[in-house]
């Protein structure tokens, strides 16, 4: 089934609008003088300001780039417009056009072609900046180094790499170690040799380092 094809208000609208001051434009060329198709070009050339200026207006704007070239080339196809459609309403004798209103026809086209020449050919700055590329850390290096002098590129010591630290050396108390000589003593008494350090420990009840620190007193 054919789908039912729909009228717009506001197409409708801007068809009809288009359509009255298309005429009114070229009914004041051609009061102006301006016969035959160029009459019928001056609207034309109008409308297509107005659109490019308006084009230019918008892109300039979603950029965040001044847009007063476009506003200024944008109002002046406007008033073009409009002054048409004003003149038309019987404001002036289209019969005996003034001298004045004839020099701004005549002189529209050169307006309109400097004007579309600047609008169209005015570069557009892109709306997303290209990154800088990040620095070689070598490269700011050997432009750091003095002339001649070969950058040194040793990798730098870290704190896994340090030395380990000592480990601290055990005191026993003094009263540990005398009773220690004294159980020491007596183990010679009665087998003949020196007490070794896991007996000792054995005897003392201390740890296995605390007790070689104190085998190594009693040597």
């Amino acid at each position: 089934m054919a789908r039912l094809v729909r009228p717009d208000a506001v197409l409708v609208q801007a068809v009809i609008a288009g359509a009255l001051s298309f005429a009114h434009l070229h009914d004041l060329a051609a009061a102006a003088g301006q016969d035959g198709w160029k009459a019928w070009a001056y609207p034309v050339s109008v409308d297509l300001l107005l659109v490019a200026a308006w084009r230019r207006l918008r892109s300039l704007r979603d950029a965040g780039e001044p847009s007063r070239s476009a506003w200024s080339w944008f109002a002046v196809a406007l008033a073009a417009s409009l002054g048409a459609n004003v003149a038309t309403a019987g404001l002036l004798d289209l019969a005996d056009v003034p001298d004045w209103l004839r020099i701004l026809v005549a002189g529209w086209p050169a307006v309109a072609f400097l004007g579309g020449t600047l609008l169209v050919h005015r570069p557009t700055p892109s709306s997303a900046p290209v990154p800088e590329p990040a620095p070689d850390p070598l490269a700011v290096v050997e432009r750091e180094t003095e002339p001649g002098v070969q950058p040194d590129t040793s990798p730098i010591p870290t704190a896994l790499d340090a030395a380990p630290a000592p480990e601290p050396t055990i005191t026993a108390p003094p009263a540990l170690v005398a009773h220690a000589q004294k159980i020491a003593a007596d183990y010679r008494a009665r087998t003949g040799s020196d007490i070794d350090a896991e007996t000792l420990r054995a005897r003392l009840g201390v740890p296995p380092s605390m007790a070689e620190a104190i085998a190594a007193q009693l040597a």
